[in-house]
């Protein structure tokens, strides 16, 4: 896994869950505090999440295969969206039941300096945990807000990590909420209400996580910044005079394929078109390190015609993408030349890795 992918921040998370985990379920056994066994289960569910986070890192990183030609780099993807199911089914709903189940039964806390104890070394813990997360998260945070990130991040473990953190402060906070109470009013039903809480915040994380990491697997276009370098970077305004249109989609976190038709002089030869295109596939790399993957395909450009056709930018029943469209005037539509009929003669160009 890359840097970019939060290595240090997932083995940081993953030391403190496991040491987190084994002093919470000592604290449960000598104070019999549902708190206690819902946090030690959390802890050791997040533990179980790092690790699939660094086993979809490795697996991410094997060879392109002829049944898999564009490579592994989503299997980073499918291994978060695993995360945010078991962090919704073990964590979430493990501490719902045992909330209700203390609620029902409610029995006082023994013992409570353990569980006092270990939350408050839990929460430090977990603090440092979560101060890693932040300083590997600003690395490539850049301006945007932490909402931004988090919504917007094509590497899906910092995310992953930053909002496990976050929920495991919280839910500590609660579980020394509802020990405290129940031990100042001598009420266990306080017990069950901190682990309740505590279920409904795991599972709240799990679906933004789930929706997050969906998205991804679905398939993203590049962000707007890299959208607009690639553009700047394919005309030379010599033999390529224009995007048509264009389309890009993370293969990966850190591997990116572009696709776009763009238009050339009439008068330029092959041999002068194909080295247009070569020259245009260095500049996108230079501009764009992680486009891996490039396909380029050349036609010929007719304003009236262009005006008259179809927005390529526009799938059938759905939106313009916000890549789509490289001018205000139209453009052909997607697999036709620019009079809008096939042109069978100028398939897209595959660059190599």
């Amino acid at each position: 896994m890359s840097a970019s992918g939060g290595t240090k921040a997932i083995v940081a998370a993953l030391a403190a869950n496991l040491a987190i985990a084994v002093a919470k379920f000592v604290a449960f056994l000598f104070s019999g505090s549902s708190s206690m066994l819902a946090e030690s289960v959390h802890s050791l569910a997040d533990s179980g999440n790092q690790g699939l986070l660094l086993l979809g890192g490795k697996k991410a990183q094997r060879e392109a295969t002829p049944q898999h030609p564009f490579g592994y780099g989503r299997e980073r993807y499918i291994y978060a969206f695993l995360v945010s199911i078991v962090l919704f089914s073990v964590g979430g709903m493990f501490a719902i039941y045992e909330g209700y189940e203390k609620i029902k039964h409610p029995h006082e806390i023994e013992a409570w300096y353990w569980p006092v104890g270990v939350l408050v070394f839990a929460i430090i813990a977990e603090g440092f945990s979560f101060r890693t997360a932040i300083a590997e998260s600003n690395q490539t945070r850049g301006k945007l807000s932490w909402t931004q990130f988090v919504r917007r991040a094509k590497a899906p473990e910092l995310p992953v990590v930053l909002l496990e953190d976050l929920g495991a402060l919280v839910g500590l906070v609660l579980a020394l909420g509802g020990v405290g109470l129940a031990l100042g009013t001598g009420n266990g039903v306080w017990d069950g209400i901190g682990t309740l809480c505590i279920g409904i915040l795991l599972i709240v994380i799990a679906i933004v996580l789930a929706a997050e990491t969906k998205s991804l697997l679905l398939g993203e276009a590049a962000g707007v910044e890299d959208v607009e370098k690639i553009r700047a970077s394919v005309v030379d305004g010599d033999t390529v005079t224009r995007i048509i249109h264009m389309r890009t989609l993370h293969l990966g976190p850190e591997e990116l394929l572009v696709a776009a038709k763009i238009a050339v002089r009439a008068e330029e030869s092959a041999a002068e078109v194909a080295e247009a295109i070569n020259d245009a596939e260095k500049r996108i790399r230079e501009a764009v390190p992680i486009a891996r993957v490039i396909y380029l395909e050349p036609d010929i450009y007719d304003e009236a015609a262009a005006a008259a056709g179809a927005n390529p930018g526009k799938a059938p029943g759905g939106p313009a993408s916000p890549d789509g469209t490289a001018t205000p005037d139209g453009a052909a539509s997607d697999g036709s030349g620019s009079d809008g009929t096939s042109s069978p003669g100028d398939g897209p160009k595959e660059s190599g890795h």
